[in-house]
């Protein structure tokens, strides 16, 4: 992705969490009431296969099972995670990452270090040769990681035809509803 992306991720993650902040901080506070522990951080795979860091708020309780959301019981999220992950709030501290240089607002969804079928599947597609995304055509199409090639030909195919339009695209459809990110077993 060209550099322009880049300076326009950083403008719209700092203008995010500069005018974002005081909400930040009341989801913050309710998820300190509801799990002790509001912030969620994970290793996932980024660019060129490096390892980094991901920011969430915490849907699901302390302890839960470090696997993929599809994999994960639906009775481990808490009632606060479910209205955050409805809303997509719990992706908000993910714009850290973006300002960081881990992610951009637009790419695929970094995966687990354990999805070695994703993993693979990316790989043959040179799709680690573009920083993971918060959003893109995958999630706005509702596709998720249960279904690793799927998944990884529908990247390939974003990052094939990818443009500024379709970057601000993506953004607009994904702040309107559009997607249904990781499914999760009720």
């Amino acid at each position: 992705m060209s550099p322009v992306i880049r300076l326009w991720d950083v403008f719209f993650a700092f203008l995010g969490l500069a005018l974002l902040f005081p909400l930040l901080v009341l989801l913050w506070l309710i998820g300190l009431r509801d799990t002790g522990s509001p912030l969620f951080r994970q290793e996932r795979v980024g660019l060129n296969q490096v390892s980094f860091v991901l920011n969430k708020f915490r849907t699901m309780a302390v302890g839960t099972n470090v696997v993929a959301t599809h994999l994960v019981d639906g009775a481990s999220i808490t009632p606060f995670g479910r209205f955050l992950r409805k809303t997509k709030l719990d992706e908000l501290p993910q714009l850290w990452n973006v300002l960081k240089g881990d992610m951009s607002l637009v790419g695929p969804r970094p995966c687990l270090p354990s999805q070695q079928a994703l993993i693979e599947a990316r790989a043959n597609r040179g799709v680690f040769a573009v920083r993971p995304g918060i959003t893109g055509l995958a999630q706005v199409r509702g596709i998720d990681m249960s279904t690793p090639e799927l998944l990884a030909e529908t990247d390939a195919k974003m990052l094939e035809k990818f443009s500024i339009r379709h970057y601000f695209q993506y953004i607009l459809l994904t702040i309107s509803g559009r997607g249904a990110g990781d499914r999760v077993v009720h």
